[in-house]
């Protein structure tokens, strides 16, 4: 049995949710939309060793966002400068081709098992639910609208409006403010965020002392470094076990 499950159980009134790798499938999108502008600038074959280096530059430069290292613009830039420069790639390309690719990511909508479902089944049973996402807002609103999302949630915060980054404690404060609108007795005990990422989802969850729910999937693997230190209230494989915490 999980951690306080018996007494927290059937407990949890707000889901705030992450969106890449929890909702959505992130990985297909950043392979697609890798592949389709290597086309556009026609740099050759995205190879798959191309694909998983970029991966792991890409998570490295969130990971020094997410530690308040850098900001996310140079995030952006910076991921491309580097994969570039490893492959020999034009220098005079990385924040063009950095702008086609933010474009591109939310050409690919690939649902997770069950994340229509889950969501569905927590407004059916009166649960608040609000989006939290560390992703760039042109790119998140395109994919709320397309993947329909954001009829579904009851709000939507991203780090560019909100103006910090998961795991930030300051991200959640206007996020917190809207949910007292709409429940004025409501505990940060009756509160879950639920994420794919041990350092921005989790943590941040932990810095805001709300309840914590990390989503696994086998294709999706957590930061090794992270684990051990950074534990969640819960874990699950299927986005439908999260009935077992809601009011």
């Amino acid at each position: 049995m999980e951690k306080n499950e018996k007494n927290e159980k059937n407990g949890i009134r707000v889901i705030l949710w992450d969106i890449d790798g929890t909702l959505l499938d992130f990985k297909a999108a950043e392979r697609n939309g890798l592949i389709s502008c290597f086309r556009k600038f026609g740099l050759g074959e995205c190879t798959e060793e191309m694909l998983q280096d970029y991966a792991g530059i890409n998570q490295k430069y969130w990971n020094a966002m997410e530690r308040g290292e850098i900001r996310k613009q140079e995030v952006l830039e910076g991921r491309f400068v580097e994969f570039f420069e490893k492959y020999r790639l034009p220098s005079d390309l990385p924040v063009r081709f950095n702008e086609a690719y933010e474009n591109s990511l939310s050409d690919t909508i690939r649902f997770f098992p069950n994340s229509v479902e889950t969501v569905r089944m927590c407004r059916d049973r009166g649960v608040l639910q609000y989006v939290v996402t560390n992703g760039s807002r042109p790119v998140q609103d395109k994919k709320l609208s397309k993947s329909g999302f954001d009829k579904l949630m009851d709000g939507i915060f991203i780090s560019d409006v909100v103006g910090y980054e998961k795991p930030n404690a300051l991200f959640f404060e206007p996020v917190f403010e809207e949910i007292r609108g709409r429940l004025p007795d409501i505990t940060k005990a009756e509160i879950m965020i639920v994420g794919d990422s041990l350092t921005s989802d989790i943590q941040g969850g932990i810095n805001a002392g709300i309840k914590t729910c990390l989503y696994r999937t086998p294709e999706q693997p957590y930061n090794e470094i992270a684990r051990g230190k950074v534990i969640p209230d819960h874990e699950i494989t299927d986005l439908m076990q999260l009935s077992e915490f809601i009011a």
